[in-house]
């Protein structure tokens, strides 16, 4: 049965949003606000709500051009706009995969109109399909954002790695757009399930942009499980939270339920008895799962029997805000499929990660996955809790029950308190001074002006091999906490970095940017180097305005993070001026730096002061004792 095209939307009713300006436009949506404001014959909105309005295209485009805030509309940009009116906001997906797989040869067009196909085609051939399919899973990723909750690219790196660095053969049964699979690199052949067709669709163009080999399946992976019967090293998996209708009537009896029949309301340990399912013995299967799993009184029996057979190896608590677009603070679960004549483990390792200790964790999770008898104890960080300690009413394994915090018993506080005054008293020197200025628009140049007139040169690496000896790599977290990298890797290939190089890195839609001022590092994956001609540039002038760039790609929420720094703009200023901004931002950089030491330390004090008045080691001013 053929299907029928949807009547394409025509020019003159195609709308877009204020975000869709400032892509089209390559500036801030602060920059539209203002635009809207100022100028009078700004359009006015033809739709949406007071909050999110919407703009003719037609009439945008016309006004950017007049105005001059564009020379043309980007080629890339048009792409988009055409595939939008291709398609409402519930077929987009559908739109996106038919145009990836029309760049790959792999379908005909249905949904995709000709007008719109030879764009897409025109766009290839300027910039490769490769980068195409990038961009459109990028785009589509971002402008679903809300709708998909997909795995921040941080924690999907830290899941791979806690996979370990020996995976073949790998799984997700709730790939989304791929991003667990693709940042499981090294893996020789993955396995991806998702329920939705067209997420499955992009899933499976998202492999084939980064190289790896496997195939992407649709269907309910806990009704409908399309991969019976494979077993893999490792299962990477965010399943879908708190589902109600996950198939417990109908499942009932399935084989998989091992440790228990999950409760209705414990969805999210079904899928956990489905990847244990899918793996080897010995295997790894790294879970994102909602805090409460941990200790919901639902699921007490199912946590007893993992804990009892050794399945569950290390429980991860997760910074609360780390994952946005989820909406409920999270934990990592790393289990092992029991292997029958293997003793079982006596021990489960806790921790409470953040992005700067993703690379102690995972040391300290390899340490004890090869000895499940060892006894870590870190202060704050991690410690291994005997499985009998975890035996009571409850079978709560939250790590933050269970790892003890940071800082002294209140003996050295003397000490620790004369520290952090100190540490104050530098940081106020350290304010930067600036004075009030006339707000006004800048001048602008884009990134890839520069580039193209050789005032600087920019350089990407692609996935690493992270681990043995090496030089050090400098990755995002790095760039981000300012603190020396700890991962290694060989240099064949990968891209040096000199100092004077200004390095920038994503998270979600922020942008940090640091300048290099040390030679021996390597650039580490999906981090943009920018490479200065000093007789022209200033690096911490252009460090400090790039931080302040608006993310206007898919970044963290597709499955090759990706931030376009050619597309940003940076004030046009003479070299003199230039170093006078740089200066204030060096200045901010150092203040920045300053203030993460002083909030550890403040951190230290607390703990120190509550520790001691807990223990007796500390008393109040003004009793027998002071």
């Amino acid at each position: 049965m053929r299907k029928t095209r949807r009547p394409a939307i025509s020019e003159d009713e195609a709308t877009i949003t204020s975000a869709d300006i400032a892509r089209m436009a390559g500036v801030g949506r602060a920059a539209v606000s203002n635009w809207r404001r100022r100028y009078e014959d700004f359009p006015e909105p033809v739709g949406g709500t007071a909050t999110s309005p919407a703009f003719s295209l037609r009439a945008v485009e016309a006004w950017l051009l007049g105005q001059g805030k564009v020379e043309e509309l980007p080629l890339r940009e048009r792409v988009w706009q055409q595939i939008r009116m291709a398609a409402d906001d519930l077929r987009l997906g559908d739109v996106v995969a038919e145009a990836t797989e029309l760049l790959h040869g792999q379908a005909k067009s249905q949904l995709v109109p000709r007008p719109t196909w030879k764009l897409i085609k025109q766009y290839a051939e300027e910039q490769g399909a490769m980068e195409v399919v990038r961009f459109l899973l990028d785009r589509f990723a971002d402008v679903q954002s809300r709708r998909l909750a997909e795995t921040p690219a941080e924690v999907a790196a830290f899941m791979a790695r806690l996979a370990g660095p020996d995976v073949r053969t790998v799984m997700d049964p709730a790939c989304g757009l791929g991003m667990l699979l693709t940042a499981t690199s090294g893996a020789e052949r993955a396995f991806g399930q998702e329920y939705e067709g067209a997420l499955a669709r992009l899933g499976q163009a998202q492999l084939g942009l980064a190289g790896v080999d496997g195939v992407v399946k649709t269907g309910d992976s806990l009704r409908e499980d399309t991969w019976p019967g494979v077993i893999v090293d490792a299962v990477v998996c965010h399943p879908p939270f708190n589902e109600r209708n996950w198939g417990y009537e109908e499942l009932a009896n399935d084989p998989r339920w091992e440790y228990g029949l999950p409760p209705k309301s414990e969805s999210e340990l079904a899928w956990v008895q489905h990847a244990l399912a899918h793996l080897r013995p010995g295997g790894v299967a790294v879970m994102l799962m909602p805090e409460i799993a941990a200790n919901r009184r639902s699921g007490r029996r199912i946590r007893s029997n993992l804990l009892r057979r050794g399945a569950i190896q290390a429980v991860i608590h997760l910074p609360p805000k780390i994952a946005p677009g989820i909406g409920l603070p999270v934990h990592v679960w790393v289990l092992r499929k029991p292997v029958w004549d293997d003793p079982t483990p006596s021990r489960v390792l806790m921790s409470v990660a953040e992005p700067a200790t993703f690379d102690a964790v995972v040391e300290r999770w390899r340490a004890f996955h090869r000895d499940p008898d060892l006894v870590v104890d870190v202060p704050g960080e991690s410690r291994t809790v005997p499985i009998i300690d975890l035996m009571d009413e409850n079978i709560d394994i939250s790590p933050v029950r269970h790892v003890g915090t940071a800082g002294l018993a209140g003996q050295d506080y003397a000490g620790v308190r004369a520290a952090f005054l100190s540490k104050l008293e530098h940081l106020a020197a350290l304010v930067p001074d600036a004075i009030p200025g006339q707000v006004r628009e800048m001048p602008m140049v884009p990134l890839t002006e520069l580039e193209r007139t050789g005032a600087l040169s920019l350089h990407q690496s692609g996935r690493y091999d992270i681990g043995g000896s090496g030089r050090p790599v400098l990755e995002s977290a790095q760039v981000f906490s300012g603190e020396p990298p700890v991962s290694r890797t060989r240099p064949e290939n990968r891209v040096a970095i000199e100092p004077g190089d200004v390095v920038l890195a994503t998270r979600d839609r922020e942008v940090a940017a640091r300048v290099i001022d040390a030679a021996g590092l390597l650039l580490g994956p999906r981090l943009t180097l920018l490479r200065l001609d000093p007789d022209r540039l200033d690096p911490y002038f252009l460090a400090g305005f790039l931080r302040t760039t608006a993310v206007t790609t898919g970044g963290t929420q597709s499955g090759v993070p990706r931030f376009d720094a050619r597309r940003a703009q940076i004030p046009r200023l003479p070299l003199d001026d230039q170093r006078r901004y740089g200066q204030v931002w060096r200045g901010l950089f150092a203040f920045e730096t300053e203030l993460r030491d002083v909030h550890e330390q403040g951190r230290r004090v607390a703990e120190s002061v509550s520790r001691g008045l807990s223990t007796a080691a500390l008393d109040p001013p003004g009793g027998e004792h002071s």
